[in-house]
This record gives C-alpha cells, structure tokens and sequence, in this order.
C-alpha cells in the first residue's frame, strides 16, 4: 500500500487542498500531502473549495500554502500533478521522481481546470474531475494491495 502521497497545483489554494482532503478522508492512515508550483505561501485555502469540501463534511479551513519541495517529492510515494504541464515541470526539476509521478486524471487524459479567481461554477466544475481522479486513483490502489 501507498503510504506517502503528495498532490500538487499551481498556488496550493485550491485543486490540491481540496484533493489532500479527499484522499485523507478515504485513506486515514495515509500520509496526504499537498504543495504548490508557484503557491501562495501561507495563504488559507479558497473560500469555496472550504465551502464545497465542508458540503462533503471535510474540513480544509486550516490549510495553508506551501511551495513544493524536494523534501514533499523524495517523501511522497506517489505524485499526483492537477495539468500534465505541471507533471512535466516535476520530472524535468526532479528527475529522480519519474515513475512516480501523473496527472490526477490520467485516467481520462485530461487536466484538472484551474477555478483560481473563475467563481463557485469553476470550483464545482474542478471538484467534479477532482473526485473523479480520487476515486480512480483509490481504485488502483485497492486493486494494486489484492
């Protein structure tokens, strides 16, 4: 089993937070991690992704931004990037984490859009592929341990 996972965006206010909240809610006793590429340092969550994730009786209120790290990428057994963009900045500034590294919606091709500043329609619109990606990515997980 995965014990270690990092999620990672852009500014770590949005996307991520809420994708840590929702791997730490189904996996209790996993280590769920979440930085951005560019973050906003110590910035609190998005008030509609506390908003949408409180709707799903998970609290994200107390998140604040980091920047990602080379510590968050040799701790995390899995990374999962929201863009393939980012995915590819990743492996190319860490080379060493190839194999280990894709995008939350790999699974349908697609990247996860980016709700920063677009109003609630948005951020509904990223949670819809962002719990699309977590139950697929739990799937795998449960499948890859039987």
């Amino acid at each position: 089993m995965i014990d270690n996972i990092l999620v990672v965006c852009e500014g770590n206010v949005c996307r991520s937070p809420m994708a840590q909240g929702l791997f730490a809610k189904q996996l209790p006793g996993v280590r769920v991690m979440s930085a951005g590429w560019a973050a906003l340092v110590g910035r609190r969550a998005d008030p509609i992704a506390v908003a949408l994730m409180a709707e799903r009786g998970i609290d994200i209120a107390s998140h604040l931004a980091a920047n990602l790290s080379l510590l968050h990428i040799r701790s995390a057994e899995l990374v999962l990037s929201m863009t393939q963009e980012q995915r590819r900045r990743i492996e190319t500034n860490y080379p060493f984490a190839k194999g280990k590294v894709y995008r939350l919606g790999e699974h349908e091709g697609t990247d996860v859009l980016d709700p920063y500043r677009k109003g609630r329609a948005a951020f509904e619109m990223a949670m819809t592929q962002i719990e699309r990606g977590v139950a697929h990515w739990l799937d795998a997980m449960i499948r890859l341990t039987h």
